[in-house]
């Protein structure tokens, strides 16, 4: 007997066709085939609401094709957002401060968290 799983959106009762997955240190949501397996991080779409989809602001939305077989595990998945997460051209990575920049600006880099800088201003 195979069960198919159901949307992930409340009062949706049409059969899942996507799997949606955040990457949010890079603020990306990847959307692609249905993952073989449920996963405890991932959502569940239909072809509906999958094709509706919005995200926040200034979020980027990477969108695989659907008719492609799905990922075989959940390594598949991880595997693709560290690539999603890698992408040499993302521009919303902050250029690394040279020593120079903290030179002639007098501004000093104390430390780094994810995409976060803190600097220290010495005035």
């Amino acid at each position: 007997m195979s069960v198919s799983r159901l949307c992930s959106r409340a009062a949706c009762p049409h059969s899942a066709s996507a799997t949606l997955t955040y990457v949010y240190s890079d603020s990306t949501v990847v959307l692609g085939p249905l993952a073989t397996y449920a996963e405890p991080h991932a959502y569940d779409l239909c072809d509906d609401h999958a094709d509706r989809l919005t995200v926040p602001r200034g979020w980027e939305v990477v969108r695989l094709d659907r008719g492609a077989p799905a990922p075989s595990s959940h390594d598949d998945l991880v595997a693709l957002a560290e690539v999603v997460r890698r992408r040499p051209d993302d521009a919303r990575r902050p250029a690394p401060v040279s020593r120079e920049d903290e030179e002639s600006s007098g501004v000093r880099e104390e430390g780094r968290r994810g995409h976060l800088r803190v600097l220290r201003d010495p005035s």
